[in-house]
């Protein structure tokens, strides 16, 4: 389902079933030795998913381990997000001579628990999220600003390589594209030697679960040096 919003310039793969019985890689195993069942269980299916998606370039298995912020660890030459939520677990990579960035997040299509949305959302968000609510009703607009952040941290660290609050960015969400936007609050990395301001993306809710993904091409993004935060 995540190929239909990321577009044909990465590969991708997806699955709504768990493949428990997976091999790992050793330093996979070790990463969820001591992890309870459900984590283990999104754990390998999504490096499933991932090896799945890298053999569509061409790739043979190879490991993924996850770096200090949790963040997965793709072999030279890729880049490449994970997602999983109950009921789904998915990967998109591409190669990092023509993508510079990507993040795709999954979510139930379902609205957020109570206190969630004010410790996650700005308040010209929250005004905006009335706005499509009343409008649009059927989408769990909540839900999917929430999503939209994750994709957005996930496609800032691996070029900023420093964290990213919720309230670091603003997201504006467009019901009749099925796409977003996400205004940087904070200094980015370098683009053709200005900051990065933002990000754009699109978004999807079907079969229970909203689905945002960006993808940033390599002419558009080069990475900047660590900063102190």
């Amino acid at each position: 389902m995540i190929e239909t919003i990321v577009g044909p310039s990465v590969v991708s793969a997806d699955t709504y079933e768990d493949v428990p019985d997976a091999p790992l890689f050793p330093e996979e195993r070790a990463a969820v030795a001591r992890a309870v069942d459900k984590r283990r269980l999104e754990y390998t299916t999504a490096r499933v998913c991932a090896r799945r998606a890298l053999s569509q370039l061409g790739l043979p298995p190879s490991p993924i381990p996850s770096g200090p912020r949790g963040e997965p660890l793709w072999p030279p030459g890729v880049v490449g997000s994970i997602t999983h939520c109950e009921g789904y677990r998915g990967a998109v990579v591409g190669r990092s001579a023509e993508i510079a960035t990507l993040g795709i997040d999954a979510e139930p299509h379902l609205p957020l628990p109570d206190g969630v949305l004010e410790a996650i959302s700005l308040p010209d968000e929250r005004t905006r999220l009335r706005e499509l609510t009343a409008s649009v009703p059927e989408v769990a607009w909540d839900r999917l600003l929430f999503s939209a952040k994750e994709s957005v941290y996930k496609a800032w660290f691996p070029l900023a390589k420093r964290w990213l609050d919720f309230d670091d960015a603003l997201i504006t969400a467009d019901p009749g594209s099925g796409t977003f936007s996400a205004r940087l609050l904070v200094p980015g990395p370098v683009a053709q030697a200005a900051g990065v301001t933002g990000f754009s993306g699109r978004w999807l809710v079907r079969d229970g679960l909203v689905l945002t993904a960006i993808v940033v091409p390599a002419d558009e993004v080069c990475a900047a040096p660590e900063r102190a935060a």
